[in-house]
């Protein structure tokens, strides 16, 4: 190799050596643009290594543990176990009418849940007074022991006030609604056994958020009302 001599002295070989180092320890261009496109060393380097044949092998760094990760969406989220009788299955129910909930609400021990019923049917249906939750039931679908359901919230301690029963129609594609609300306790149900009204066909009716009610508990329930 032959070295050059500029005006202010020898230059020593250091080109080869650089090149040579390249390989082993990370000197070369490469890292010197990384080093200016990045001087404080804020990016996080992907780890390489060999797969047992010599081909490189890339993989992606691992996130710091104070990441946090994205919750379930509804319809991954977990749910209670199924093969329960007369549970509510998926379309409309040859009743015309199909119950569905929302969430449960919490506030200082007292607990809410809007139940909706749907005329998913071709005829209209009138309706009037409360809904009938005949039981709550477990995750396997065995009866909560204890649990009285009642029309209206006045035995419930700080729940709202029911409007009471008002009839009106409710017309294909149209939906009500009804206010369930209840103490909190240690036993959880799963299923609602509830019908329209009294007298009226009962399905079991799976909750994506369990019912903290049992083992002996008050369950009130607002009158029906159009859901607008």
């Amino acid at each position: 190799m032959i070295a050059i001599r500029p005006r202010g002295g020898w230059v020593r070989p250091v080109v080869a050596a650089c090149v040579v180092m390249s390989v082993t320890s990370g000197c070369g261009l490469s890292a010197e643009l990384d080093r200016e496109r990045d001087p404080a060393r804020t990016a996080v380097p992907s780890a390489v290594g060999t797969d047992g044949s010599g081909a490189l092998r890339i993989e992606p760094p691992e996130l710091p543990s104070s990441v946090p990760l994205p919750s379930a969406s509804p319809s991954t989220a977990s749910s209670p176990s199924r093969g329960v009788p007369g549970q509510q299955g998926g379309g409309c129910p040859a009743s015309g009418l199909r119950f569905g909930t929302g969430p449960v609400d919490a506030a200082m021990g007292l607990r809410g849940m809007t139940l909706t019923l749907t005329n998913c049917g071709k005829r209209p249906y009138a309706m009037g007074g409360y809904p009938d939750v005949v039981a709550v039931l477990g995750p396997e679908g065995t009866r909560v022991s204890g649990v009285r359901a009642v029309a209206g919230t006045d035995q419930v301690p700080m729940a709202p006030p029911d409007p009471g029963p008002k009839a009106f129609v409710l017309r294909p594609g149209e939906r009500a609604r009804a206010g369930l609300y209840w103490r909190m306790a240690a036993e959880e149900g799963s299923y609602l056994r509830v019908a329209p009204r009294t007298g009226q066909a009962a399905v079991t009716l799976p909750l994506p958020d369990p019912l903290d009610i049992g083992p002996r508990n008050t369950l009130g329930a607002t009158a029906w009302v159009p859901a607008g």
